[in-house]
């Protein structure tokens, strides 16, 4: 009786040791071919997938003081034809002025 369950308990040994030996070739496959495509890919900035926010209050100002200085545009320019250059001024050069006074951040 006892030799059988010694071949029995070899045997499951035997496969649990084929099977640890097929996980760990599996896992070195692995490695092997993120270390590849991480060698073959560009670095990213920052973590991917993940998007800056920009706080609340930012968000407030990016939006309200464009909005003031046209609304003053419009308010104490009196010719018609340069408050709309005005407005398009401030409407094109509002990105530039956020990463300048704010930081690029991505």
């Amino acid at each position: 009786m006892s030799k059988e369950r010694a071949r029995r308990r070899a045997e499951r040994l035997a496969v649990l040791e084929r099977e640890k030996a097929a996980r760990a070739r599996k896992v070195a496959r692995r490695q092997r071919r993120r270390a590849l495509l991480k060698k073959l890919t560009l670095p990213t900035i920052g973590s991917p997938g993940r998007l800056y926010r920009r706080s609340r209050a930012q968000r407030i100002g990016i939006v309200v003081v464009p909005l003031l200085a046209v609304a003053a545009v419009w308010v104490f320019v009196p010719d018609p034809a340069l408050r709309v250059l005005l407005t398009a001024l401030l409407v094109l050069a509002a990105p530039a002025l956020v990463v300048v006074v704010l930081g690029r951040r991505s």
